[in-house]
């Protein structure tokens, strides 16, 4: 990750306003994912992790339900191929093997799957359609910690 940004851990009740103006950038306004759905009301059950850009200025967000479903992934048009992206998947996974789960999952835009492939998810499952989006589970195993 460019060294201009930095990556912080955060709850929705200290991180509100900045995780809702990322999110509202990237699902509602580009892609015109109805209000209603983005804020599914999980939030506060979420860890979730924040990328600040030089200013203060809030430009990724991901989360992580506490069944270890990660989501609501986004990163600022102008600030992606990065890295922003995969730091915030970094710090979301581990989160996840410090919690001590055997997995993750996550549903990735068609689009991305890709991106989600290169940090080792697989595919698990047929496309289906969210918020008018394209979507595929994709799974993760993560190694066992000793200790």
């Amino acid at each position: 990750m460019n060294p201009e940004f930095h990556l912080l851990h955060t709850s929705w009740q200290q991180g509100s306003a900045a995780l809702h103006a990322v999110r509202r950038a990237v699902f509602i306004e580009e892609q015109q994912v109805p209000e209603a759905l983005e804020w599914d009301g999980q939030d506060e059950s979420c860890r979730h992790v924040l990328v600040i850009a030089a200013g203060n200025r809030p430009v990724g967000t991901g989360r992580m339900k506490p069944d270890g479903h990660i989501g609501r992934m986004a990163v600022l048009q102008e600030c992606r191929g990065q890295g922003v992206g995969s730091a915030i998947l970094a710090a979301l996974l581990d989160l996840a093997r410090q919690q001590h789960f055997a997995g993750v999952y996550l549903h990735a835009q068609v689009a991305a799957i890709a991106f989600y492939e290169k940090q080792g998810f697989i595919v698990d499952g047929e496309e289906f359609m969210d918020a008018g989006i394209p979507h595929r589970r994709m799974i993760k195993k993560l190694a066992v910690q000793g200790g």
